[in-house]
């Protein structure tokens, strides 16, 4: 007999529209199987075999995020299917800080109705953004949640566990003054700092149809545009040249998250010149008058990862991301003194 309740459907909640979703995600989620998965979804837990072999000290790192209220951009559009890339990126690009390769990928959705094709479409985009990382969805939960959430609405939000070895993690002991910073030109946004981008753009009163000729776009394209995803330069560079620390510029922008990456004693000596802010990010500044430290403090400016390098390897470094189709260039070095940023 098939799974069916009917006053669990007059109750909101029904749970062949669950079935219909899995058998929809399906084709999205065979894209990102790589060895190792072991069965396929359906479980009560994704499987994964570690190969071990060639890791002396193999180390996990897990990473976990969600998409915060650029999610409102995506209702507001009825466009779900680049969501899923910002779940992915998000938790991805902080594994690979660390230097680990991300494996595994479980995704959380939460609903207040369950249409299957718009799930089918959310889990294309956290299927595309395994892809780009390289790791595999081996499960997740679409939880319908009826009186929680509004029926078009939902929460997205993910989980991925990686891989490095233990000698090979990447970590701020071996930074020296005069170390070259690199910026890793972003996609866009992001996903951070959207409660500040709806109110400057008053979204929720005047939409996001607005086209503006500085985007070449209108608003909410520009806005959805999803995250970069930077696993597979940041691998390669690191085992080709050796990177000293990485930071992934999210919550927080410069001023929070590029001291995180050095060591107590040194700070990063960035040339605003050199940077090369996007357009929207020169819009939000005139349309809402946010101060430029503000700027700086809550979004990426343009760069979404800085890596530190020996300063003999940076133009070698800026060569081999830009192969990787990431828009690279020098922005500052490292100097000794108080822990931070200074913008010169």
């Amino acid at each position: 007999m098939k799974s069916y309740s009917e006053s669990y459907k007059q109750a909101g909640v029904d749970i062949t529209a669950g079935y219909e979703a899995v058998k929809l995600m399906k084709q999205h989620i065979n894209r990102t199987m790589i060895p190792g998965v072991i069965g396929g979804i359906g479980g009560f837990g994704g499987i994964f075999e570690l190969d071990c072999d060639n890791y002396k000290k193999p180390v996990l790192v897990s990473g976990t995020d969600g998409v915060g209220t650029k999610l409102k951009i995506a209702f507001l559009m009825d466009k779900h299917d680049t969501v899923g890339i910002d779940c992915v990126a998000m938790c991805v690009n902080d594994i690979v800080c660390s230097g680990a390769k991300p494996l595994i990928f479980l995704d959380y959705i939460a609903l207040g109705k369950n249409i299957p094709e718009k799930v089918a479409s959310i889990v294309s985009g956290i299927a595309e953004g395994c892809v780009q990382a390289g790791c595999a969805l081996v499960g997740g939960e679409t939880a319908e949640m009826p009186g929680f959430y509004p029926e078009n609405e939902y929460d997205l939000a993910g989980f991925s566990v990686g891989l490095v070895d233990k000698e090979k993690i990447i970590d701020n002991t071996k930074i020296n003054s005069g170390d070259a910073i690199i910026a890793l030109g972003s996609s866009g946004v992001h996903s951070n700092g959207f409660s500040l981008v709806r109110k400057v753009f008053d979204i929720e009163s005047r939409g996001v149809d607005r086209y503006f000729d500085e985007l070449g776009t209108t608003l909410g394209e520009a806005l959805l545009t999803p995250t970069k995803i930077y696993v597979k330069p940041i691998l390669q560079l690191n085992k080709t040249i050796g990177i000293k620390t990485v930071s992934h510029i999210t919550g927080g922008g410069f001023y929070e998250n590029i001291p995180r990456s050095l060591p107590e004693g040194f700070y990063a000596k960035i040339e605003k010149k050199a940077l090369k802010p996007l357009p929207i990010f020169e819009l939000i500044q005139k349309t809402g008058s946010v101060d430029e430290r503000d700027m700086f403090n809550t979004f990426n400016m343009g760069v979404g990862m800085s890596v530190v390098v020996e300063p003999q390897h940076a133009d070698e470094a800026v060569r081999m991301l830009r192969e990787y189709n990431v828009d690279a260039y020098i922005c500052g070095e490292v100097a000794t003194g108080d822990s931070g940023v200074v913008l010169c």
